[in-house]
């Protein structure tokens, strides 16, 4: 049993070491200057700690190695797909599934086959390339969190909750122009807090009443499930497979990203009951990403996830994966930087808005505080507000922005110790100490849709004042 403030046991050791390039203030300097002042654009051997996503980014294990060995690459029914589709079927539970290389092509799909212009889909809050694939269809994503994900302290355990009577009164004035409702779990744009068992349950029956198909975003669904388990009452001596049954049963379908919670580099999985649905989507996935057995995938890389979803599920695996988190989240807050309470599954979350009160949202505080932990310390984290996800609603032409300004340090699965989380601690606590003295920035260059992949910035009035 771990004990409070200790770092949690890794259930590994480690087989193979990725050598880390150490770098000067200068060299970052210049290295920022080169890429926009955008931490995408950055060259990976200039960052000493990379924390802009969890996903794909982790360690595979032995056996998924072995699995990549072992991948069979015939083009039609592979000894890889059918074992993909024993696992698929082992954790989900759904009559059909599709393999995509990635969540976004799975969300492009079924975006492909629902959506027309002038749709609205509601979710708890949607990520970016869900949104952007809605939006770039000419529908509107509406999030309809409940109002607890408003406050960074609020211990509310379970703060990616749809609001259910909000998301009732939007189903009753718009059903006619919903395809599909969604729930992100856990959602990660609203601080990767975890959804309920019985807010799903909920969603499932509204969605029932009004006619309309439900589908989970189930990036992170075993982490979601493993915190119902911690959470929820009722649930504590469920096995994480038998709460992820439960989830995917009170569904009509997924889009999945194997890069998270299959702890593989690439793959994703559209997932549904409906027959038609699953012919409209297989020839589209035909048409863009491959045949059905492959879905745009090495045979290697469907036998990792196959692997994968089986280690996912893996409560010795979550307990730690869950509980570095938590121990992150717990230092820095016990050294006083604001950071989005409780902790999720996959990340902590600062509160670049409580840090930087000085910059309004305008001038984009949480993209000041990812550049500035990166030329502190080396670390390169992921803005989460108002440049990634602001957008112009098509329905009212109004601009829509999300609730808070965070940036998120995700842990890429089994990668880093706790040395190298303490230098992410040193550096924000060295950031907090000196917040006032940092400027806001504003955008020279972006497409209209998904910006921070490629945006580039300045600093207001052209130069930090930390420089």
């Amino acid at each position: 049993m771990m004990k409070e403030g200790e770092h949690p046991f890794e259930p590994f050791r480690m087989k193979t070491v990725e050598h880390i390039s150490l770098t000067t203030r200068g060299q970052r300097q210049q290295a920022l200057e080169q890429a926009g002042y955008n931490l995408f654009n950055l060259p990976a051997d200039k960052v000493m700690i990379d924390l802009l996503t969890d996903s794909g980014t982790g360690a595979m294990s032995d056996e998924q190695w072995a699995s990549l060995m072992r991948g069979d690459e015939s083009y039609a029914g592979s000894r890889s797909s059918q074992r993909l589709s024993e696992s698929v079927n082992r954790i989900f539970g759904f009559k059909y599934f599709l393999p995509t290389h990635q969540g976004r092509a799975a969300e492009g799909i079924l975006a492909t086959c629902l959506l027309k212009e002038g749709d609205l889909v509601p979710s708890n809050t949607h990520f970016d390339t869900t949104a952007a694939n809605i939006l770039a269809r000419g529908g509107t994503p509406t999030n309809l969190v409940i109002d607890a994900s408003k406050d960074p302290n609020d211990p509310n355990p379970f703060k990616g909750d749809i609001d259910i009577e909000r998301l009732d009164e939007f189903l009753e004035k718009h059903q006619s122009r919903v395809p599909f409702c969604m729930v992100t779990v856990t959602n990660n744009a609203g601080g990767g807090q975890p959804v309920s068992l019985s807010n799903i349950e909920k969603i499932h029956n509204l969605c029932n009443a009004y006619e309309i198909p439900f589908f989970i975003d189930a990036c992170r669904f075993a982490e979601n499930a493993w915190l119902i388990k911690q959470r929820e009452p009722g649930y504590e001596n469920w096995t994480v497979e038998s709460i992820a049954h439960r989830m995917f049963s009170l569904s009509d379908g997924a889009t999945f990203s194997a890069k998270k919670d299959a702890l593989v580099n690439i793959g994703g999985l559209l997932l549904m009951n409906d027959e038609k649905l699953y012919q409209n989507a297989k020839n589209e996935l035909i048409l863009r990403e491959g045949f059905p057995s492959y879905g745009g995938l090495a045979g290697r890389d469907i036998d990792a996830m196959a692997t994968g979803l089986i280690e996912g599920v893996d409560e010795g695996y979550l307990a730690y994966r869950t509980g570095q988190v938590k121990w992150l989240h717990d230092e820095l807050k016990n050294r006083g930087v604001p950071v989005l309470s409780p902790p999720g599954g996959h990340a902590v979350y600062i509160d670049a808005g409580a840090v930087l009160p000085h910059i309004p949202a305008t001038d984009f505080p949480a993209q000041a505080l990812t550049v500035e932990m990166y030329l502190e310390g080396g670390v390169r984290t992921v803005e989460i507000g108002s440049v990634m996800l602001s957008f112009i609603s098509p329905e009212n032409g109004k601009l829509v922005t999300p609730l808070l300004e965070l940036i998120r340090l995700a842990l890429p699965r089994r990668t880093y110790t706790e040395s190298h989380l303490r230098h992410v601690i040193e550096t924000a606590v060295s950031i907090v100490e000196k917040a006032q003295e940092i400027n806001g920035m504003e955008i020279i260059e972006a497409p209209e849709l998904l910006r921070h992949f490629s945006a580039k910035f300045c600093w207001k009035n052209s130069v930090s004042p930390t420089r």
